[in-house]
C-alpha cells in the first residue's frame, strides 16, 4: 500500500485527518461517548470490608476470648470494654487504611503519562488519560506509549515490548505497525494514530485477567511483622506464665485467666501496624507538597539511609535552561549577536534543522538544549517552520548514547542534504572537509588544533558544546566523509539553590558526584562552582573508567566526586563500585539511557518536567520540579519518617513493658492484681493511638535530624540506645505505678501501726475497698504516666523546654483528651461502677499526676550535663565581672 492510499485508509478508518488531527470538540465528545484512557483498577475495599479486616487478627480473636469468658463470670462490665476496645481499633485502622488508599490513589493520577498529541493542527502535551480513538500522536525516544498506534509515520523507531513480551530486546517498527499500550520507544521517532485506548489496548486485555498485585511492604515493616511474632510468641508464654502461677497461688482461675489474657494482648502493641500505615501514607502527602512523588513505598525509608547522591547535571544542578553564548565557525569564535545570518547561512541553518525540538503556540517544546539552538535560529530571522517547508526532513538517524550524533537529511532543490549535530570529538572524527571562508576545503591537523583548541575554551567556561557538520549531494543518511561546519557553546548556570544544598550533604554526612555525559573541563568547572569537587584528581573520564577493572574501580571509588563523558553501562559501573562499598546509593537520571542506572541504584531518582516515561518508569522517585535541593528535603523528611517511627516503636514497647513489669512483679509476689483486665485495655485504648500517632507525625529538629551520618539500612530499631529506653522507662512506668498501688495499703499500715510485710500487705490488700483505691491508683498513674512518657519522647536529644509545644498540636490534644478520659473513669459514677474505680480528692489528684510526670522527668534528667551548666555559670560570671569592672570601657 503506497502512503497516500495508506493515510487515505486512516481518514477513512478512524475519521481523522493525519495533517491536523482531531478537533478540541471532537475530541471532547469521542471521550464523553468512549471514556477514559485508563486500565481498569479493582475498587477499592468497602469501609465495611476494611473494618472486617482488621478483625482478622489472632489478637483481636483473644479479646473475644476474653469477652466471652467475662460473660461467663457475668463480668458485663468487663465485657463492655472489651468490646468497646475492639470496635475502636477497628475503627481506627478502617480510618487509617482509608486514608493510605486516598494518598494512593492521588499519587495514580500525579504519575500518570503524558502525550503529545496534534489537535487542530498543533501539537500540545495532554494526559495520556484523555487521548482518544483518532488522535494523532507523536512519539520519541524515551517515552512511553500511551494506547495502541498504527504508525503513520517512522525513523527508525524500536520498541521495548517487555511489558508485553517478557523480551527486552527492542523491536523495530515500520509503517503500518502497531505500537501497543505501556512499550516504550527507546530509539527513533515516529507518529500514528490512536487505533485503541483503556480497556480496548492488548494490554487492557491482559489486565482483565490479572489479579491485583499484593500490597508491597517496606523493609521497616518487614521488621516490625517480625518484632510482632516475636512479642506474639512472649505474650502466650506471659499468658500461661500467668495462669500456671494463678494455679499455685490458688487464685480466681477464670478471673486470673481475663487477667492474663489481657495482660497477653498489652504486650503485644497492636496500634503499631496502624501507626506505621498512617505515618508512611502521611509522608507520602507531605512529599508531594516538597516536590517529591514516590512511586515504591520502601524508598520512603531507604532515603534515610542514603550516603551518596549520584547527580546529572544539566536540569538538576543547573537550570536547564540554555542558551547559546558562543560560536565557532570558518576559524573564528563570535558571539551569536555579531554573527552575519548570511555569510553563516549553513552554520544558523543546520542547527535549526538538525533538531527534533518545535514550537507549539510561540512556546518551544522538546529538549532544551535543541530549543536553544531553535531560539538561536530565531536571532538569525531563521523560523524552523519554514526552513522546513523549504527543506523538508525526509530521513534521518536518530541521536544515541552510543553514537552521540544525529543526523536528518532534508530536500534541498531536487538535491539532497544531510546535517549531523553531536558531540564535537565523535563528530570530528568523522570529518575529512571543513567549511571555511572561501567553501569547503580538506580539513588539515591545525583545522583540527584550532577546533580543539576552541571546544576547550568553551569547555573552561563551563560550556556545553556541540558540533556541526553537513554532506551535500548524498543518497542516504551517513556520518562519514562529513563537512565540518562548526560549534556552539551552550551557558546552564547552576541553580541559586544547589551550592547550599550541597553544603547541607555534606554536614549531613552524604557525599554528592557529578555523572554527566559533558566535556570533563565543563563537568569540572561546574562542579567546583557547586563545592562538588575541589581538585581535577577528583574527576575521570568515561575513557579512563574503560581502564579500570571492576574491583580498581571499586578501590578508587571513593576518590572522584565528577565522572564525564560517560555512558549508560558507565553509570551502572559507578553505581555498582558505591554499592560494593556499602554505600546507599541515590542515581538520578531523565532520559532512556539513564534507566539501567535508576535501577541499579538503591534509589532512583527521575526527573518529573523533563524526564522521559522510561524513566520515570524505572525510578523509585520523581521530582516534580527536576531541582536538586528537593533530594535534600526528601532526604531529611525520610530521616525524619524513620526517626518518628522508631520513636513510636520505642514508645508502645516500653509503656507496654511497663504494663507486663507492673502485673507480674505484684502477681509473683502473690498479691492482689494492681490492674484489672479492663484497666489494662483502657490504658492501652488511650496510649496506643493518638499519642503514638502524635510522635509518627512529629516535627523532628531539622538541625539534628541533618547532622547525623546515614544509618545503616540494616540498623535495628533498637540501635543506638533503643533497647535502654524501652527497658529503662518500662522499668520507670512499673516503678510509679507500683509506688501508686502499694501507698495505698502502706499508709493504712502506717496508721495502724502494723508492720510492713509481704504478709501484712495481702491481708489489707484483701479489704476490697482499700483494694479497690489501690487499683486506681496505679491505674491512674499508669495511664497517665504513658502519657507523659510520650511527650519526652518527642526528642531524646533535645531539652522539652528547647522545644515548640504546639509545633505537635496532635500531641496535646492526645494529652489533654488522655487525661481527660481517665479522669471520667474515675470521677463519672456510671464508669467509675463499670471500671471499679473510685472517685478521687483534688489533693490525691496532684499527687498522683506529679508521680505521673516521673518519666518526663527522667528524660530532661538524662539530658542534664553538669559540665555544660557549669560553663554557662563561668561565662555568665565573667561577662557579670567584665560589665561591673570600671576599669572596663
Amino acid at each position: 500500500m503506497s502512503y497516500q492510499n495508506h493515510l487515505q485508509e486512516i481518514r477513512r478508518k478512524y475519521q481523522t485527518d493525519p495533517e491536523s488531527g482531531l478537533t478540541e470538540e471532537e475530541a471532547g465528545r469521542r471521550k464523553r461517548e468512549q471514556g477514559e484512557n485508563v486500565l481498569y483498577h479493582p475498587k477499592p475495599p468497602s469501609a465495611a470490608a476494611r473494618f472486617a479486616a482488621q478483625l482478622n487478627d489472632p489478637l483481636i480473636f483473644i479479646l473475644f476470648a476474653a469477652a466471652i469468658i467475662s460473660v461467663m463470670l457475668a463480668e458485663y462490665g468487663d465485657t463492655l470494654i472489651i468490646l468497646a476496645v475492639i470496635l475502636l481499633n477497628g475503627l481506627v485502622g478502617m480510618i487509617q487504611e482509608g486514608k493510605a488508599q486516598k494518598s494512593l490513589e492521588a499519587l495514580k493520577k500525579l504519575t500518570s503519562p503524558e502525550a503529545t498529541v496534534k489537535r487542530d493542527g498543533i501539537y500540545r502535551k495532554i494526559p495520556a488519560a484523555s487521548l482518544v480513538v483518532g488522535d494523532i500522536v507523536s512519539l520519541e525516544a524515551g517515552c512511553q506509549v500511551p494506547a495502541d498506534i498504527e504508525l503513520i509515520s517512522s525513523s527508525s523507531i524500536k520498541l521495548e515490548e517487555s511489558a508485553l513480551t517478557g523480551e527486552s530486546v527492542p523491536v523495530e517498527k515500520e509503517v503500518p505497525d502497531t505500537v501497543y499500550m505501556s512499550t516504550s520507544v527507546v530509539y527513533g521517532r515516529g507518529e500514528g494514530v490512536t487505533a485503541a485506548t483503556g480497556m480496548q489496548t492488548k494490554i487492557g486485555s491482559i489486565a482483565k485477567m490479572i489479579a491485583e498485585p499484593a500490597r508491597e511492604m517496606t523493609p521497616l515493616q518487614k521488621r516490625l511483622e517480625s518484632l510482632g511474632k516475636a512479642l506474639s510468641i512472649c505474650a502466650v508464654i506471659l499468658c500461661i506464665s500467668l495462669f500456671v502461677i494463678a494455679i499455685l497461688q490458688k487464685r480466681d482461675i477464670l478471673e486470673m485467666l481475663i487477667t492474663a489474657i489481657s495482660l497477653a494482648v498489652a504486650a503485644v502493641p497492636e496500634g503499631l501496624p496502624a501507626v506505621v500505615t498512617i505515618v508512611l501514607a502521611l509522608s507520602v502527602s507531605r512529599m508531594v507538597k516538597i516536590n517529591t512523588i514516590i512511586r515504591r513505598l520502601p524508598a520512603v525509608e531507604t532515603l534515610g539511609s542514603v550516603g551518596v547522591v549520584c547527580s546529572d547535571k544539566t536540569g538538576t544542578l543547573t537550570q536547564n535552561q540554555m542558551t547559546v553564548v558562543q560560536c565557532y565557525t570558518r576559524g573564528t569564535a563570535y558571539v551569536p549577536e555579531s554573527m552575519d545570518p548570511d555569510r553563516h547561512h549553513a552554520f544558523f541553518e543546520g542547527f535549526v534543522l538538525c533538531n527534533d525540538a518545535m514550537y507549539s503556540n510561540g512556546r518551544p517544546i522538546g529538549d532544551p538544549t535543541e530549543t536553544a539552538l531553535l531560539d538561536l535560529g530565531m536571532k538569525a530571522g531563521l523560523r524552523k517552520e519554514d526552513l522546513e517547508e523549504q527543506r523538508r526532513r525526509i530521513d534521518e538517524i536518530p541521536f544515541d548514547s552510543t553514537r552521540r550524533m544525529m543526523t536528518t537529511v532534508h530536500w534541498k532543490g531536487s538535491r539532497k542534504i544531510s546535517y549531523t549535530k553531536g558531540s564535537c570529538e565523535e563528530l570530528l572524527a568523522h570529518c575529512d572537509r571543513i567549511l571555511t571562508s572561501t567553501g569547503t576545503e580538506p580539513i588539515q591537523a591545525h583545522d583540527r588544533d584550532a577546533i580543539r583548541a576552541a571546544l576547550q575554551a568553551m569547555s573552561r567556561d563551563a560550556l556545553r558544546v556541540l558540533a556541526l557538520a553537513m554532506s551535500e549531494d548524498v543518497s542516504s543518511p551517513r556520518e562519514e566523509n562529513l563537512t565540518f561546519v562548526g560549534l556552539v557553546g551552550m551557558s546552564d548556570p547552576p541553580r541559586p539553590e544547589v551550592p547550599e544544598a550541597v553544603r547541607r550533604f555534606r554536614e549531613a554526612g552524604v557525599r554528592t558526584v557529578m555523572i554527566t555525559g559533558d566535556h570533563a573541563d565543563t563537568a569540572f568547572s561546574i562542579a567546583k562552582q557547586l563545592s562538588i569537587a575541589d581538585s581535577r584528581t577528583e574527576c575521570i573520564t568515561g575513557q579512563e573508567l574503560e581502564n579500570l577493572t571492576d574491583p580498581e574501580l571499586a578501590q578508587n571509588i571513593e576518590n572522584y566526586r565528577v565522572f564525564a563523558r560517560v555512558s549508560p553501562i558507565h553509570k551502572v559501573r559507578i553505581v555498582k563500585a558505591l554499592r560494593s562499598k556499602g554505600c546507599i546509593t541515590a542515581m538520578t537520571g531523565d532520559g532512556v539511557n539513564d534507566a539501567p542506572a535508576l535501577r541499579a541504584a538503591d534509589i532512583g531518582i527521575a526527573m518529573g518536567k523533563n524526564g522521559t516515561d522510561v524513566a520515570k518508569n524505572a525510578a523509585d522517585i520523581i521530582l516534580t520540579d527536576d531541582n536538586f535541593a528537593t533530594i535534600e528535603r526528601a532526604i531529611e523528611e525520610g530521616r525524619g519518617i524513620y526517626e518518628n517511627i522508631k520513636k513510636s516503636v520505642l514508645f508502645l514497647l516500653s509503656s507496654n513493658f511497663g504494663e507486663i513489669i507492673t502485673m507480674f512483679l505484684a502477681v509473683i509476689a502473690g498479691l492482689a492484681s494492681p490492674l484489672k483486665a479492663s484497666h489494662i485495655l483502657w490504658v492501652n485504648l488511650i496510649t496506643d493511638s493518638l499519642p503514638a500517632l502524635a510522635l509518627g507525625v512529629d516535627e523532628n529538629d531539622r538541625r539534628i535530624l541533618m547532622e547525623k551520618p546515614p544509618r545503616s539500612a540494616r540498623e535495628s530499631l533498637f540501635a543506638g540506645g533503643g533497647l535502654f529506653c524501652t527497658l529503662f522507662y518500662g522499668c520507670l512506668i512499673a516503678a510509679v505505678s507500683l509506688t501508686a498501688y502499694f501507698s495505698v495499703p502502706l499508709s493504712c499500715l502506717s496508721q495502724n501501726n502494723t508492720p510492713v510485710t509481704l504478709e501484712s500487705l495481702r491481708i489489707i490488700l484483701g479489704d476490697p475497698q482499700i483494694l479497690m483505691r489501690a487499683q486506681t491508683y496505679a491505674f491512674t498513674v499508669l495511664g497517665i504516666s504513658e502519657l507523659f512518657h510520650a511527650i519526652g519522647m518527642r526528642s531524646v536529644e533535645k531539652s522539652l523546654f528547647r522545644m515548640n509545644p504546639f509545633s505537635n498540636p496532635l500531641m496535646i490534644l492526645a494529652l489533654v483528651l488522655g487525661i481527660s478520659l481517665q479522669v471520667a473513669v474515675t470521677e463519672i459514677p456510671v464508669l467509675t461502677a463499670m471500671f471499679e474505680t473510685v472517685q478521687l480528692s483534688l489533693g490525691e489528684w496532684i499527687g498522683l499526676i506529679f508521680l505521673s510526670a516521673m518519666p518526663m522527668l527522667a528524660h530532661e534528667f538524662l539530658l542534664f550535663d553538669p559540665g555544660t551548666l557549669l560553663q554557662k555559670l563561668h561565662k555568665r560570671q565573667r561577662h557579670k565581672q567584665k560589665s561591673t569592672d570600671p576599669g572596663k570601657v
